[in-house]
């Protein structure tokens, strides 16, 4: 690797940071915001890892070192929160995170000495809240959103909380997590150090990690804390109270994540608002109702959705010659469902409802990733990664996955394979079913 320039070697990671279905696009800010997160040593080595788990063994390999100094360097990694660690079936694994949600918000979910915050708060402004490349490849890049909205559940009415789903309810989550993590708000950390302060003054400390994501930002260097079920419920509780909106990993069983966001800060509400009417992340099975008769247009709904998506209209004379009085309205269009105007409304004039068309969550991550790349015609970077190719464990889960995709699915993940072994399978699957 040492006939490599500088260039060359954050170049070489910007690369293997695009094999993610959330990739980075490339601009003279990611490569200064990738020189402050790595130095050119750990991007020349990290940008030779596979972006799915591998093993102590595999990183030694890949290197051309000893397993013992692959750990140590391994362990600094995970240190930074470069790499995440776990363990599966006694085994250490390692992964690479992610831009996001990864290794960009991990940076700033503590305060620390080693990098100049500040400095790396002004890039991730210029990076996300001025270019617009990467917010738009993040969120709008595949139809599978990567986020997913959690509806307020003290605003469920008793029939509506009978009818829930437990992927649906934040509590739930915390209740199934093995660890929870609480670290601080990425987004208004950064927002704070670019000298755009959250405008809402919401806490902090409000940032939850779940299972080995949480117990590998807990251990190495204290990214997050570990909290119990008891206390991650009372951060949730804060947080309806700030009128925040729970945000999490769009998948049903074990999420990685939930942040508890703001208009002002959140990237994710920040895209709903510029590029309305397009949903950067996947709403609720809700969607509020406003009732004329209780309602007094006192603006306190329009004051808090974080997305903006709530106006008050003045009192009209219809054409039947009956008058409709000032009253809330709601783009349903954009509407996130997240249940905060219900929360607000001090007449209790909204109410939440089901949506007639329920909104799909992926199973697990390992689903929502095939699906995401099977939208943006790059599964064959899943499966062909230098690991995942060599790993019976990962080629079963991604191909389990496909075989349970609808056919039309199915038939885009054929084609980006151009895998006769994928065609056979999905040929047999289709005659054993019959």
């Amino acid at each position: 690797m040492g006939h490599l320039t500088t260039r060359d070697a954050y170049k070489n990671l910007e690369e293997r940071i695009n094999w993610f279905t959330q990739g980075a696009p490339a601009s003279d800010t990611l490569y200064k915001i990738l020189q402050v997160l790595y130095t050119e040593k750990e991007a020349k080595w990290v940008a030779l890892l596979p972006v799915r788990p591998f093993t102590l063994k595999k990183a030694a390999k890949i290197w051309g070192t000893s397993e013992a100094k692959a750990e140590k360097f391994l362990d600094h990694l995970c240190d930074k929160a470069l790499l995440v660690d776990s363990e599966y079936h006694g085994e250490r694994q390692f992964v690479m995170p992610p831009p996001m949600a990864g290794f960009i918000e991990f940076a700033l979910m503590r305060t620390r000495g080693d990098i100049d915050q500040k400095y790396l708060s002004e890039l991730y402004y210029q990076y996300m809240n001025v270019e617009e490349d990467f917010v738009k490849e993040l969120f709008f890049a595949t139809e599978t959103r990567l986020g997913r909205v959690y509806v307020q559940e003290p605003v469920l009415t008793n029939d509506k909380t009978n009818h829930i789903l437990d992927y649906e309810r934040a509590t739930h989550i915390v209740e199934e997590a093995a660890h929870i993590g609480l670290g601080i708000c990425y987004c208004r950390h950064k927002m704070y150090h670019a000298g755009h302060p959250c405008e809402i003054n919401a806490p902090w400390e409000v940032c939850l990690t779940f299972d080995n994501v949480a117990r590998s930002l807990a251990e190495h260097k204290g990214y997050a804390k570990l909290i119990s079920k008891e206390e991650a419920k009372e951060v949730l509780q804060l947080s309806y109270e700030s009128n925040l909106v729970q945000i999490g990993e769009n998948v049903r069983e074990h999420p990685a994540f939930i942040c508890n966001c703001c208009g002002c800060c959140c990237e994710a509400l920040q895209a709903a608002r510029r590029f309305s009417p397009m949903q950067p992340v996947a709403t609720t099975n809700y969607i509020p109702k406003v009732s004329l008769e209780k309602c007094v247009a006192c603006g306190k709904c329009a004051g808090v959705c974080p997305i903006l998506a709530i106006k008050i209209e003045e009192a009209k004379e219809n054409p039947d010659g009956t008058r409709t009085k000032k009253h809330a309205v709601i783009d349903e269009e954009i509407c996130l469902g997240c249940g905060v105007c219900a929360r607000n409304c001090p007449t209790k004039a909204i109410k939440l409802k089901r949506r007639p068309i329920q909104v799909i969550t992926p199973v697990n991550s390992t689903h929502r990733f095939v699906l995401q790349a099977i939208e943006k015609g790059t599964l064959q970077n899943l499966v062909f990664d230098n690991q995942a190719f060599a790993n019976h464990r990962a080629m079963s889960a991604v191909f389990g996955t496909i075989l349970k995709l609808p056919p039309l699915k199915q038939a885009l993940a054929s084609k980006q394979f151009k895998s006769v072994y994928l065609d056979r399978l999905l040929s047999m699957y289709k005659k054993q079913s019959k």
